[in-house]
């Protein structure tokens, strides 16, 4: 599997995304500067993953979703290459337009760093196979502009095309309906905020995100 991890001014991020990928594939990811007009052929996982890209200035995500690179990410999306936006990630993603709704400061105005218990919510899709839905998993978060929201018909649309994909099990950071994670419509691109890169390693704390980069493997 040949995958790929997008770098920006203040990514800190990429290298656990990087060993995560390598341990599941076996194969080094390409490192892709921001800059970059051009990704690496026949990529089959594109991660965007999290930190503070051009330091979140204007606001999470915005500068970075105008970046050379995005214009064959979006390519990348529609061909059905796989996406997944982790954190910052996530932020970039809305940004972009590829999944819907936006990230906005934590409800509590505090930076939120600590293990999560989430729900993984929707096992059919090509992120998750290798869970068990419904079943408590334990990852990492750690974010200032976490809290999810959309409106309503929004909200209701992604509940009934089933692409809640995680849900935290309790309120983290004001999210709407604890939505922790999303896909898009053709299920192709995840946006998440939890961070399953740093859970790959039992020496690190424990291994519930590895599930989500072997599921990548089809």
């Amino acid at each position: 599997m040949r995958s790929a991890v997008i770098v920006f001014p203040g990514s800190n991020c990429d290298r656990d995304m990087a060993v995560a990928l390598e341990t599941v594939t076996g194969q080094k990811p390409h490192m892709v500067w921001h800059g970059d007009s051009e990704l690496p052929s026949g990529l089959d996982v594109i991660a965007i993953p999290g930190g503070f890209s051009y330091g979140d200035y204007l606001r999470s995500g915005a500068m970075a979703s105008r970046s050379n690179i995005i214009k064959p990410v979006m390519d990348a999306a529609q061909r059905g290459v796989r996406i997944l936006g982790v954190c910052n990630g996530f932020q970039i993603l809305t940004e972009m337009g590829l999944l819907p709704g936006a990230l906005m400061r934590n409800s509590n105005i505090h930076f939120v760093c600590k293990d999560a218990e989430l729900d993984v919510v929707n096992t059919d899709t090509i992120f998750t196979s290798g869970y068990l839905e419904n079943t408590p998993i334990l990852t990492p978060v750690a974010h200032h502009d976490g809290n999810f929201f959309a409106d309503t018909y929004t909200l209701d649309r992604l509940e009934n095309e089933d692409r809640v994909v995680f849900r935290y099990r309790s309120e983290i950071n004001g999210s709407s309906r604890n939505i922790a994670g999303i896909i898009n419509e053709a299920g192709n691109v995840l946006g998440m905020m939890p961070h399953p890169e740093r859970a790959i390693d039992k020496k690190h704390g424990g291994t519930d995100g590895l599930p989500l980069f072997e599921s990548l493997l089809g």
